[in-house]
C-alpha cells in the first residue's frame, strides 16, 4: 500500500513539472502548507504584497500603496488561483526553491518572496 501511495505521489509530482515551469530542486508547497497562507502576507522584493485572510478574501498592494482586490483559492494542481473584482484573474505556483520561497506565474516568471 505504501508503495503505491508513493507512486501516485510520484506521478502527481511528475503532472506539476509537466504544467509548471519549475526548475529542478523546485518543491511545490505541500497542502498544509497552502492552507497555512490564510492570515499571512507575503513581500516581495518589489515591495509589492500579497494578504491572504481567512475565509478567502485577498489582496495585493503595490509598492505604490495602490491595492486590487479579491478572493483565492486552492486549485487541484496545489496552484493559488485569484479572481479579481474587476475580472481579471491569474493562478500561480508556490515553490521552495533550498530557502526560498518562489511564485511562479504561468509564463515562468519567478518572484522571490522575502523571508519572514
Amino acid at each position: 500500500m505504501k508503495r503505491l501511495l508513493f507512486l501516485a505521489f510520484l506521478t502527481a509530482g511528475s503532472a506539476w513539472a509537466a504544467e509548471w515551469p519549475i526548475k529542478p530542486g523546485d518543491v511545490p508547497l505541500t497542502p498544509a502548507e497552502l492552507d497555512a497562507l490564510a492570515g499571512r502576507t507575503l513581500t516581495f522584493y518589489d515591495d509589492g504584497q500579497s494578504k491572504f485572510s481567512a475565509g478567502g478574501a485577498y489582496s495585493y498592494t503595490y509598492a505604490s500603496g495602490e491595492s486590487a482586490f479579491g478572493t483565492y483559492s486552492i486549485a487541484e494542481d496545489g496552484s493559488v488561483c485569484i479572481q479579481y473584482r474587476n475580472g481579471f484573474n491569474r493562478c500561480d505556483l508556490y515553490v521552495r526553491s533550498g530557502e526560498r520561497l518562489i511564485l511562479i506565474d504561468k509564463k515562468g516568471h519567478r518572484y522571490p518572496v522575502r523571508p519572514d
